[in-house]
């Protein structure tokens, strides 16, 4: 199906350089799981299905895909759903769960209590419609998993049946929503997979542990791995060849990532409007609250901004930085004074800087002249880093050629030696703040149908006094 895809996973890895495990050794791998090796069914299972629902947003964003129908299996592949059901449900989708072969023991209890407490509603097969794109923008599959044998039989066939896409039609015309299968697509066979073209064809398919020999047949745009719990015991017995994953990551991308129209990539916005009369005199003063409301909603750096400079003839260039302090006066932030934005800005003082917070759907583009801050001012804020960081702007000659990392590394290690005494570390003389004296501001609210509201404040003289002068833009 196409999607508008978001990925913020960038270990890709080749399909071809992954171990795949047959139904026996997959078996195998879950005894020795829960038995040697100490962990319960119920750890594997909230590992396993919080696996799936990152996997999910990872691609689907609750925004555009909000809608998602869990089917539920009696096995462990159901209540790994049921978990998935949960994590998702907390990640902002609007979650059903259809679970008609209910399994009596206390840990599925368990599940569906949790999910009963969420308010999500349970759906038996009958009510659900005969076309399940209709009211569901994603289905995940978690009916069988790889211990399954046979043919499914009812409830889960005619489940099944609504979830195949007839052959010569694609997803997205034939009534079919998203399809996310868990470990094995329902109705294929765990090491041949779909052998009589009755199976599903997931648009993702996210594998646990490790993938299972039928994944070697999936086509579609989407595979994961999840289950970040296999010990080196495992991978060492097995041969396992598995990708690492990245950070603190619960999944990771196990195949190259679709094609995307670029020029498809849109964003329709929906914010309150920004009008005049409800805006603040002073330019600092609307910053400072818009900037309040950003570390309020627990952005990310809500202090990075984008310093453009020019050079003496106007060529341009742009980076990140981060702001280390507003008044009045200015905007300030530190960096080494013989990098290149410190000549450009040594030829030309005139740079911009601008703030963007997605989440809110606003920036704020704020322009003027730019000084060096006094010494003093350099010090006490050089002295306020972590020793790390002092340490780490003795050691770079910023936006000057070196012949590699070890370089930094030796010399890093070097000070790190000579200051380990704990006396003060020296703010070097190449090193220090700026500030950007604003003459104009320009805050950016974004809107349905790209009909922004854009407020642009430009110095102005009244009595003698300077004032800031308020004007509309169009967006």
């Amino acid at each position: 199906m196409g999607t508008k895809v978001v990925e913020s996973l960038n270990h890709i890895h080749d399909p071809d350089a992954i171990s795949y495990l047959s139904q026996a050794d997959a078996a195998a791998i879950d005894e020795l799981l829960m038995g040697p090796l100490g962990f319960s069914v119920d750890q594997l299972m909230e590992l396993a299905g919080l696996s799936v629902a990152a996997s999910i947003a990872e691609v689907y964003r609750p925004k555009e895909y909000n809608k998602v129908l869990i089917i539920c299996g009696p096995g462990n592949n159901g209540g790994d759903g049921l978990v998935a059901a949960r994590h998702l449900y907390h990640f902002g989708y609007m979650i059903f769960v259809s679970y008609p072969k209910r399994t009596g023991k206390s840990l599925y209890h368990g599940l569906v209590t949790q999910l009963e407490a969420l308010a999500v509603p349970f759906l038996p097969p009958e009510d659900l419609p005969t076309e399940l794109g209709s009211t569901f923008d994603i289905v995940v599959d978690a009916m069988f998993g790889f211990s399954f044998h046979g043919t499914p039989r009812p409830p889960f066939d005619a489940l099944i049946h609504k979830l195949v896409v007839p052959a010569g039609s694609s997803g997205e015309n034939s009534g079919v929503p998203i399809v996310v299968s868990v470990d094995i697509p329902s109705g294929w066979h765990v090491e041949e997979g779909d052998i009589n073209n009755t199976g599903l064809r997931p648009d993702m398919l996210v594998s646990l542990t490790a993938p299972k020999l039928c994944a070697r047949k999936f086509t579609g745009p989407h595979h994961f791995l999840g289950g970040r719990f296999v010990p080196p015991e495992i991978a060492r017995k097995y041969s396992l060849k598995l990708p690492q994953y990245p950070g603190t990551a619960m999944c990771v991308r196990i195949s190259k990532p679709p094609s995307i129209d670029v020029s498809a990539l849109r964003e329709d916005y929906v914010s309150p409007e920004f009008l005049e009369e409800h805006v603040k005199d002073d330019p600092i003063k609307q910053f400072q609250e818009w900037f309040e409301d950003a570390v309020a909603a627990g952005l990310n750096e809500p202090n990075a901004m984008a310093l453009a400079t020019a050079d003496k003839d106007g060529h341009p260039s742009v980076r990140m930085v981060l702001l280390k302090g507003f008044n009045e006066h200015g905007f300030v932030w530190y960096t080494n004074y013989g990098s290149r934005k410190a000549h450009e800005i040594l030829e030309n003082p005139n740079a911009s800087i601008l703030f963007f917070w997605e989440a809110l759907h606003r920036q704020v583009r704020i322009e003027g002249t730019v000084e060096k801050v006094s010494e003093e001012e350099s010090d006490e804020y050089f002295h306020s880093r972590p020793r790390g960081s002092q340490i780490g702007a003795l050691v770079s000659n910023q936006s000057s050629v070196i012949p590699g990392r070890h370089v930094l590394y030796q010399a890093y290690e070097e000070l790190q030696a000579k200051y380990a005494d704990g006396h003060q570390i020296p703010r070097p003389k190449n090193w220090g703040g700026y500030r950007l004296k604003p003459k104009a501001f320009e805050f950016w609210q974004g809107q349905v149908s790209r009909l922004h509201d854009r407020l642009l404040y430009s110095q102005d003289e009244s009595n003698g006094k300077q004032t800031w002068k308020i004007e509309r833009l169009a967006p």
